[in-house]
């Protein structure tokens, strides 16, 4: 009975010291006014997730992805997940109901909906720093995961995307898996949340496998402790599974495969996954030792294997292999996030320091640990999920954010144990190593250096002054002039089409999504092309309004691409006899033309 007890009590204080760091967080942006709200800072995820909210509440279906306002005629088929648009959109109709305003309740839901998941992730993180590193490692886990968090970002008002969702749901995952035994229901509900990440998006792909894995492995090398574990994990997966292929997938497409987007083909790999690890914990006779446990679970890889090469062989490859090789070119080889950990090294140094240092300074922790002996399967859980998702980071900058937050824990534990040290003697040299501890441990602290570097380093005034132009073009203000016109087609860059949307009734070709291949297509044929060229597409798909952003860095690619191209033409203010400038925005960050009319 105290040990239950205790275990509530420790469930309630990490639950409210979550809150408060939470609070606080929320505190700092309401004291900043929430400027997030009205300046995007270029991420069109968030803006296009508010928008496909909007587009639910005002009566598109349940199971319509559609992006009917960007693309070719019809738009195009989003691959996000209703899962997300669900609370968003159940926050705003709580909040109009209450408030009798649409826009103020679009504006809570964007404050409310990201501070809600800043508190559980942090619960969470708490939740594994305990198992962990024991009752001393929640409250760095809390400081240091609440600092790395803030600043990485997605947690920020308007931050609507569904990586933070991810995130949470996955450290939830290995939270729930670390208190697995002392816990009859956390195997299961470890489970569940790993499927619901992996619905989310199938960025979390590598973690939700190796959480699988350590599983499995941890139920080869100790059955008569991870056998219930496996399976009640195996029975979440698959069971949760299922609600989402049925709640999320039309009838008419239960057939159909896709490689970016929950369903069939990942409904069909986990349902046998979950199922097949369930039933062989299940089953004792055929488990009696570690070689018919680890045979058993080879085979079911090699079933997994062979299913998905046999009915999904076009999700072996990679992610982008066939996109098309303009738009590998001129968007997705400048996508941010996309970034390798090779690239920056070469072009932005000072950035590795702020996305990676705490990661490897974990690593390092970690292998210590091993080289001292007395491995736990705590050690092995956190081991792996630091290690694969470093490795997802150095292919791809996104990946850094998810071992940022696993490198939390490791992390936390270290300063619980100086800290420990400091309070058992009163040692200078113990004192300073403690604050040295809590510096290197805090990755604002590497972001800070990373910038003040990056600012030493950096060449020339005319960089600082393009970004400033770059950032105008963000901006909610700067998109009121076409707010303010009546709804047409709008031929603009694809880091424009987000924002366009959001600020507008317009409709746009171009969005930074791998899906609208035909729409990014024809806006790089339209841009690069030359002014005739352009005005037969204007022509063609009747478009009423031109808008380019000088300072963005997208304008810049195209400008170099093509010298004489259209785009490059109207920024060297050669505009054609066939556009008009709209009064008032040719000295703005974003010059708007109108298609002159035949006749």
């Amino acid at each position: 009975m105290g040990t239950a007890e205790n275990g509530a009590a420790a469930w309630k204080s990490d639950l409210v010291l979550a809150l408060l760091a939470a609070l606080l967080a929320l505190a700092v942006d309401a004291w900043t006014g929430f400027g997030q709200l009205t300046d995007a800072g270029g991420d069109n995820d968030n803006l296009l997730r508010l928008v496909e909210v909007r587009d639910l509440l005002a009566g598109q279906g349940w199971f319509d992805l559609h992006q009917y306002r960007m693309g070719l005629e019809g738009g195009f088929v989003m691959h996000w997940s209703r899962l997300v648009d669900a609370p968003i959109a159940a926050i705003v109709l709580a909040a109009s109901a209450l408030t009798g305003s649409r826009p103020l309740a679009e504006d809570v839901a964007q404050v409310l909906w990201p501070a809600l998941l800043f508190w559980s992730t942090l619960f969470f993180t708490a939740r594994a720093a305990r198992s962990f590193g024991g009752a001393g490692a929640v409250l760095p886990a809390i400081l240091v995961g609440g600092a790395g968090y803030y600043f990485l970002g997605i947690y920020d008002p308007g931050a609507l995307d569904h990586h933070n969702v991810q995130l949470m749901l996955t450290m939830a995952s290995l939270a729930l898996l670390l208190e697995a035994p002392a816990r009859r229901w956390a195997a299961l509900l470890s489970g569940l949340c790993a499927a619901l990440t992996l619905a989310v998006g199938m960025e979390t792909v590598p973690y939700v496998a190796t959480i699988g894995v350590c599983v499995s492995l941890l139920f080869v090398a100790d059955p008569s402790a991870e056998r219930t574990i496996a399976r009640d994990f195996g029975l979440g997966f698959a069971g949760v599974s299922a609600l989402v292929f049925v709640a999320t997938i039309p009838p008419s497409a239960w057939g159909v495969a896709e490689c970016d987007a929950f369903s069939v083909a990942q409904f069909v790999v986990a349902t046998i996954a979950g199922v097949g690890l369930a039933a062989i914990a299940s089953i004792e006779s055929a488990t009696g030792s570690w070689q018919r446990r680890l045979a058993s679970l080879a085979v079911l890889g090699l079933v997994l294997g062979v299913v998905v090469a046999a009915l999904f062989p076009q999700c072996i490859s990679a992610p982008y292999a066939n996109l098309d090789p303009r738009l590998k070119e001129l968007w997705l080889d400048h996508i941010d996030e996309a970034q390798s950990l090779f690239t920056l090294l070469a072009h932005d140094p000072a950035r590795v320091a702020a996305r990676y240092a705490t990661p490897l300074l974990a690593i390092i922790l970690m292998a210590l640990r091993l080289r001292r002996g007395g491995w736990r399967r705590q050690d092995g859980l956190v081991a792996a999920l630091l290690a694969v998702s470093f490795v997802v980071g150095a292919w791809q900058l996104r990946g850094t954010t998810f071992s940022i937050a696993f490198a939390v824990i490791p992390l936390s534990a270290w300063i619980a144990k100086w800290r420990a040290r400091a309070e058992a003697g009163s040692s200078p040299g113990v004192a300073l190593r403690l604050a040295a501890v809590w510096l290197v441990s805090i990755n604002p602290v590497w972001t800070g250096v990373a910038a003040a570097a990056s600012v030493a380093f950096e060449k020339g005034p005319a960089v600082a002054d393009r970004g400033t132009t770059d950032k105008a073009c963000e901006k909610k203000a700067t998109f009121a002039p076409l707010g303010a016109m009546t709804g047409t087609t709008v031929l603009a860059i694809s880091n424009l089409g987000a924002p366009i949307l959001v600020y507008s009734g317009h409709k746009v070709f171009a969005g930074p999504y791998h899906r609208n291949v035909a729409g990014n297509l024809l806006a790089l044929d339209a841009f690069l092309g030359s002014a005739d060229d352009a005005r037969r597409i204007v022509e063609a798909h009747r478009v009423g309004l031109v808008a380019i952003c000088p300072g963005n860095g997208e304008s810049r690619t195209l400008t170099q691409k093509a010298p004489q191209g259209f785009l490059a033409g109207l920024l060297r203010g050669s505009v054609p006899d066939w556009l008009e400038p709209v009064s008032g925005t040719k000295d703005g960050p974003i010059e708007i033309y109108r298609v002159r009319q035949a006749g």
